[in-house]
């Protein structure tokens, strides 16, 4: 009687797991399939993602030696297959930036210019984006194209680069020949820049060469002071 009791309940049992099975089995199987596809298909990106990166590396690894042959034809050509194959990786923007100082080197500078305004346009790492901008900003000044030059500093920027946007500013606005301007500019540099940072005083330079003096009152009596007094001991 157990026996059969125990026949029953096992029965019973694999009669409820039927049921359950031809009313959910096939819901349960396309979830199983579906979690199964997204593993299958995470693995998947992330060996594509890998090997993206080894071959944009690799082509970025070219880009460097063929900057070094200072051929602006074959860097282009370079810069092309790794805008359309790699466009959207940081090795993309790094090649973007060195390209243009070959090609700037080189005087190509609407080249230069195209491969900047390129990183600036598609950069979308808010670092890389405000450096090509910068770097715009100079070769538009240096062909003195003043317009686009500072239409690239008045763009967005992290609070970070504003002592070095200032800094610029003063360069465009001092080759145009409007020095108070410039000097306002390079007296935000100024106070924007850590008096660790030796850049400062490339600022202080130019603010000297405007006949400005940002330094404090005391500084500057300071350092009369000890002039003074090291004439004293001659």
């Amino acid at each position: 009687m157990a026996t059969q009791h125990l026949d029953l309940e096992e029965q019973e049992q694999l009669d409820q797991i039927k049921h359950f099975w031809k009313q959910y089995g096939n819901l349960i199987t396309w979830l199983l399939i579906a979690v199964l596809a997204a593993y299958a298909g995470w693995n998947g990106f992330q060996y594509w993602q890998r090997s993206q990166a080894s071959q944009a590396s690799a082509l970025y690894g070219e880009i460097e030696r063929l900057a070094g042959e200072a051929d602006p034809a074959k860097l282009e050509r370079a810069f092309g297959d790794m805008k359309d194959r790699f466009g959207s990786t940081t090795y993309a923007m790094q090649s973007g930036l060195l390209i243009a100082s070959s090609l700037q080197a080189a005087g190509k500078t609407d080249q230069a210019k195209t491969a900047l305004a390129w990183v600036a346009d598609k950069a979308n790492d808010p670092a890389y984006q405000a450096i090509a901008r910068l770097r715009l900003a100079a070769v538009a000044a240096q062909a003195k194209d003043f317009t686009l030059a500072m239409a690239q500093l008045d763009a967005t920027y992290p609070p970070e680069f504003a002592a070095l946007v200032a800094d610029r500013k003063g360069d465009v606005l001092s080759l145009q020949g409007k020095s108070a301007e410039a000097r306002a500019e390079y007296e935000k540099a100024y106070k924007g820049l850590s008096d660790r940072i030796e850049y400062r005083r490339l600022v202080e330079i130019k603010l000297a060469a405007l006949g400005a003096d940002p330094r404090p009152p005391a500084a500057a009596v300071t350092v009369g002071q000890d002039a003074v007094a090291s004439e004293g001991k001659k």
